[in-house]
């Protein structure tokens, strides 16, 4: 294994999304969510979950767009991280009124889940963790669970004030993909990138992180090795925010052999299965 590990504060600093239908996609993250649009051009919309903050997903609308095939590599969910259960709750009842179809709700001992998509097919997680200091290691990692969230808990919880957005301190908790091969996709996350093992006993999937948080990338293979055709919905890049800078990332990546571009400060890298991660 590699030395070089990411610095202990690395963070997801936002994602790029394809979709098929802006107006329909922009409908969801900001009328439903209610992220703040903070950027629009023809064909790409930057969301932030507030007017003052950085965009933290940018949507953008690809030619002849269609589905991501199931089952596909590539994206699984990404995971949008709100402040705690009363963010948490507020956002499943304005989904629930909504009508909204949902997809499931888990407890992972370490968070608590919610399951859907977006409209344009693209898996969310939207999800808020429980303090670090409850979190629990066993001979395994970090020990993680996939229980029924206490729905109705969770919904007491909630704050009640009325709705005028998605929670200001919402984030880019994780990212999950799924991937064709799981001993490449760790070469590359963890020698490479540089990111901890926290958790590797669910049957074909693994998860990794820097800081030891439970897990900014999951990493799975139950879609088998099937690529998505180019023109497919899902992830187009995920920005990998290293405080200090990319420098040290960038020697371990080629001395690993990977192929980086440096280009203003942002360094840019091909996953095994041909996502993009940028270094920033």
């Amino acid at each position: 294994m590699t030395a070089y590990r990411l610095p202990e504060d690395t963070s997801i600093a936002g994602v790029t999304l394809k979709v098929a239908n802006l107006t329909r996609a922009r409908t969801f993250y900001a009328d439903l969510l209610g992220f703040a649009v903070v950027g629009e051009t023809a064909d790409a919309l930057s969301l932030a979950p507030s007017r003052g903050a950085a965009p933290i997903i940018t949507l953008r609308a690809i030619p002849d767009a269609v589905p991501k095939p199931s089952p596909t590599v590539g994206l699984y969910h990404v995971a949008i991280l709100v402040s705690g259960r009363a963010a948490l709750g507020k956002i499943i009842a304005r989904l629930l009124s909504a009508r909204y179809p949902l997809q499931g709700a888990s407890d992972h001992a370490v968070s608590e889940a919610l399951y859907l998509a977006d409209t344009e097919g693209n898996g969310l997680e939207i999800y808020r963790d429980r303090p670090r200091e409850d979190w629990r290691m066993d001979a395994d990692g970090l020990a993680m669970i996939t229980e029924a969230m206490d729905v109705d808990g969770v919904l007491e919880a909630r704050d009640t004030s009325p709705w005028t957005g998605i929670d200001p301190l919402t984030r880019i908790g994780h990212v999950h993909l799924s991937v064709s091969d799981l001993k490449e996709a760790e070469a590359f996350w963890v020698d490479s990138i540089g990111f901890d093992v926290m958790q590797r006993v669910y049957p074909g999937a693994l998860f990794v992180a820097a800081g030891g948080y439970h897990h900014h990338m999951g990493l799975n293979t139950w879609a088998g090795k099937r690529p998505p055709p180019p023109n497919a919905t899902g992830l187009e890049s995920f920005t990998l925010h290293l405080p200090g800078g990319i420098a040290a990332a960038v020697t371990n990546l080629r001395a690993q052999g990977r192929t980086v571009e440096v280009v203003d400060g942002r360094a840019v890298v091909t996953d095994p299965d041909g996502g993009t991660v940028i270094l920033a």
